[in-house]
Parts: C-alpha cells; sequence; structure tokens
C-alpha cells in the first residue's frame, strides 16, 4: 500500500479513494511542486477533518461546509418560487436531529423533487454534506449531498403524537389532540400573485398547556365547523413562531378533525389579586357585570368595537375590555370565563384593567341561562349580594362599587362631568365651549379617541394613554376635537 492509501485510510470522509487521488495530484499542482505528494496528501486530509462535527451542535452559521449524520424527525411541504432570473425553484425542508441538537436541512430543485416523489421516512438516517446558515426559524443546513446510511445508529426518538408542551420551533409532521378554547372568523388577503387567500385561528389547550393554530386556505373551515369544548386531532401540521410565541400552523397538506376522545385542559390562571401592570396574564372568574358593546370610528374611517366586563375570583375582581370580534362573544352575569394571555394596564382611579386583544383567548366554561326578558347584558352588582352584610346592594352602592362601569346617563349633564347637549348633537354641539369628557380609550395615539357608550370624543393630547383605560380629558371643542389641556 503506498503512503497516499495509507492517508486515506486514516480518513473517514465521505470521499472515495479515486476522488482522493484527483484532490492530491490538483493540491501538487496548485502548490507549483513545493509539495509532494505525501505532504499534498496530508493538505487534502486535513481539510477533510475539518469539514466533519462531532455533532448537529457543532454547528454554526457561517461554517464554510460541514458532514455529519442526523435522523429525518419531519417532511415538510414540496414549495416552487421564482428565482431572480424568472426561472422556477423548488424546495422542500426536512427537519433533523442528533443526539446534541436539531436543525433543518434544506433540499433544492431535483433533490427535492426527488424526495417529494420516492419520499423518505422519519426515522431515516442520513449522511449530510452542506453549507450551514442563519434561517429563518434558526440554523438551516443547505443540503449540496445526502444519502441514507442504514448501518448507522441516532438516539432520538420520533413522537407519534405530540402534547403541546413538546412542541419546539421547526417542527413538522406534528400530530397532536387538544381541546378548543376558541375560535376566530376567518380572513381573505391578497397574495404577491394576485389570487386570494384564507387564514383563520384557533385555540387548542391539553393537560401541559394551551396554542394557537393557524389554518391556511382550504383548512380554514374548521374554524367555523368546530366550537369550543370540542375535543379534536390536528395531523401534520408545522411549528412556526408569531411575535415570540409558537404556533401549530395547519395546510393544505394537513387536517384537523374532530375525536371522540375527551381531551383534558387545565387553565392556569393567575389570581386577581396578584396582577400588575404590563403582565401578560390568564384571568379565570364569574363574571359580575356585563356592559353594552359599543361601536366607534377609527381615524382611517374603519369602524371597530369594544365591550367591558367585570369579572371575579376568590381574591378580587378586575374589568376586561374586549376588543374586535371577541366584543361579540356572548357572556352574561354568572358566566364562568377564562381570558388567556391579556395585557394589565393602568386603569380607572389608580385601578389596572385587563385588555383582551387579538392575541388573547376568552373561553366560557360555564354559561348561566339568560332571562327572556333580558333587553342587555348590562346588569348593576346589587343582584350578585355581595356587599358585606350578606344582602343585596341598593342601587346607589352598585353605582359607588362598580365606578365606571356604572354611569348614568339619564340627563344632560352626567354624573361623569361630561357637559353635552342633549338630542345626539354629539361634539360640534359645545364647538368653542370648554368641557370636561370621560370614556375609554378605544384608539390611543395623538389624536387618541375616548368613548362613552353614546359619543366617541377625539382628542388632541400628548398624554400616553392606553387602549382600554378609562380618563377624563378637559378642554376646548374645536372642529368636533376636544383640544385637550388637561387629561387624568
Amino acid at each position: 500500500m503506498g503512503v497516499i492509501e495509507d492517508i486515506y485510510a486514516d480518513v473517514e470522509a465521505d470521499v472515495s479513494l479515486e476522488k482522493f487521488r484527483d484532490a492530491v495530484e490538483a493540491k501538487v499542482e496548485q502548490m507549483g511542486g513545493l509539495a509532494d505528494e505525501e505532504t499534498a496528501a496530508m493538505l487534502i486530509a486535513h481539510e477533510l477533518r475539518d469539514e466533519e462535527v462531532s455533532g448537529i451542535a457543532d454547528i454554526e452559521p457561517g461554517m464554510e461546509e460541514v458532514k455529519f449524520l442526523a435522523k429525518v424527525t419531519g417532511i415538510g411541504e414540496l414549495r416552487s418560487f421564482e428565482r431572480d432570473d424568472e426561472e422556477e425553484g423548488r424546495v422542500i425542508n426536512v427537519e433533523a436531529a442528533d443526539e446534541s441538537g436539531s436543525v433543518r436541512l434544506a433540499f433544492w430543485d431535483e433533490q427535492a423533487a426527488a424526495i417529494d416523489e420516492e419520499g423518505i421516512d422519519p426515522g431515516t438516517v442520513l449522511r449530510v454534506k452542506g453549507r450551514p446558515k442563519e434561517g429563518y426559524n434558526g440554523l438551516e443546513v443547505s443540503v449540496s449531498q445526502a444519502e441514507e446510511d442504514p448501518d448507522a445508529e441516532i438516539d432520538v426518538t420520533i413522537q407519534d403524537t405530540y402534547r403541546i408542551e413538546d412542541l419546539s420551533l421547526g417542527l413538522s409532521d406534528v400530530d397532536l389532540r387538544g381541546k378548543v378554547l376558541a375560535t376566530d372568523s376567518i380572513r381573505t388577503f391578497e397574495r404577491d400573485d394576485g389570487s386570494e387567500g384564507r387564514v383563520a385561528n384557533l385555540t387548542l389547550g391539553d393537560e401541559t398547556g394551551r396554542v394557537r393554530v393557524t389554518l391556511w386556505d382550504e383548512r380554514t373551515e374548521a374554524a367555523e365547523r368546530l366550537s369550543p369544548g370540542e375535543s379534536v386531532e390536528v395531523v401534520d401540521g408545522y411549528v412556526r413562531e408569531r411575535d415570540g410565541s409558537l404556533e401549530l400552523h395547519v395546510g393544505n397538506r394537513g387536517a384537523i378533525e374532530g375525536i371522540e376522545e375527551e381531551i383534558e385542559y387545565v387553565p392556569r390562571t393567575t389570581p386577581i389579586e396578584e396582577l400588575e401592570i404590563d403582565d401578560v396574564a390568564d384571568v379565570g372568574g364569574v363574571v359580575r357585570s356585563a356592559d353594552p358593546k359599543r361601536t366607534f370610528e377609527r381615524d382611517d374611517g374603519s369602524e371597530g368595537q369594544v365591550r367591558n366586563v367585570r369579572v371575579q375570583d376568590e381574591t378580587g375582581d378586575i374589568r376586561v375590555a374586549l376588543w374586535g370580534e371577541k366584543a361579540d362573544i356572548d357572556l352574561g352575569p354568572g358566566d364562568a370565563v377564562q381570558f388567556a394571555d391579556v395585557e394589565i394596564q393602568d386603569g380607572w382611579q389608580d385601578d389596572i384593567e385587563a385588555s383582551a386583544g387579538w392575541r388573547s383567548t376568552v373561553t366560557v366554561t360555564e354559561s348561566t341561562p339568560r332571562p327572556a326578558t333580558e333587553e342587555s347584558d348590562s346588569a348593576d352588582l346589587s343582584s350578585f349580594g355581595d356587599s358585606q352584610d350578606g344582602g343585596s346592594s341598593s342601587d346607589t352602592d352598585s353605582d359607588s362599587e362598580a365606578g365606571s362601569d356604572s354611569t348614568d346617563r339619564s340627563t344632560p349633564e352626567s354624573s361623569d362631568g361630561n357637559e353635552r347637549s342633549s338630542g345626539g348633537d354629539g361634539p360640534d354641539g359645545n364647538a368653542g365651549e370648554t368641557i370636561e369628557f370621560t370614556g375609554t380609550v378605544v384608539q390611543p395615539g395623538n389624536p387618541a379617541k375616548l368613548d362613552d357608550g353614546e359619543t366617541t370624543m377625539t382628542v388632541l393630547t400628548e398624554t400616553d394613554l392606553s387602549l382600554g383605560e378609562e380618563v377624563t380629558a378637559r378642554g376646548t371643542v374645536r372642529e368636533g376635537r376636544l383640544d385637550a389641556e388637561e387629561v387624568r
């Protein structure tokens, strides 16, 4: 055996002896006679060893090229795209892992088409060669060469069904069972190619937590077909990240269907007395009062809506502002409800309040039958018998306890201090006058918008206001806008 063969035998690299010889000859020629075949062979062997990594954890973006073993844990969908030269490209992402970590493998064009046509099974061990980079969802290797290694073993378990706490960024082929906690309406959007897309969201929970599910195109019908409380199974989902939180996505390759098995969801709520400003928390309790829904006009001309409810647990109570579609949820006094991911903000009279926006989830866990004669969802607190002597509170006590939730608007100059003309003249009826206007912030910024249930007032102010906060603005009305001198 010659010297080149001896050096090649010590190299555990995925390269044939013939290619190794060719590389040695090229190196000798490159160095212009400064190195003999033995020296050139040692240089090539060193370069080959540098490409090998002991595990996925050793791979870093920016490395020239790496070689490693990995077990396939999930296979994505074949996607087509248009390159800058207007040629069509194809890519398919494969999730892989070893004992040290996980990585996304990007296969391009012919390789991608071959995987899509011939398939590849989760659990297959691949010997991979490629260039690592920082991808959209973390570490990614653009594969130049990959082949199955049936003799290699990697101690990574492939899960058949995931729990919510098992989800991690980049997972695909995810099967998961959960209980529907909330659903949203279907929304449409225009893609770059001019076609119309559809998207909808729902929230699932199991005994380990909850997750927001994003449904695309044909799968969006599940948001209308399924109802809170149903148990379902997601098949072939994939995990993405949005605003720092994991989401489970279901595309045309995936599915979501109802199942007979009852999935348990145990909410983990923060006691109301422990809530602090700027928290994003889960709150649960019983609805004590529910105001009617109010609509308002945003600066862009679109219509918004908000509804306030007051919720009580064993430690205290808090007002919760329901924004957008959440204002349409059927909530009334006596209902048991869970609010997830609500923002805790500075409220009225040094109190705190919760804001349930697009990221929040509202789940009614127990509903109280509504009287047939009930004309609105608003109720004063006297009907709940929460006075200290155990009897019913008077109407006056109820108004005092409810604070900003209960306001007498029966007279032109109401008890909240708003001086406005009767007869629905609106803000223009006070043009040029100095007035006070108390309302809920339905649009922060400058100008801000306040709503008191009857009138939406545009307020010019430099004061930093929070969505859902109730404030009083004092100033002069000009052209339908209140130029605030003071906001408290």
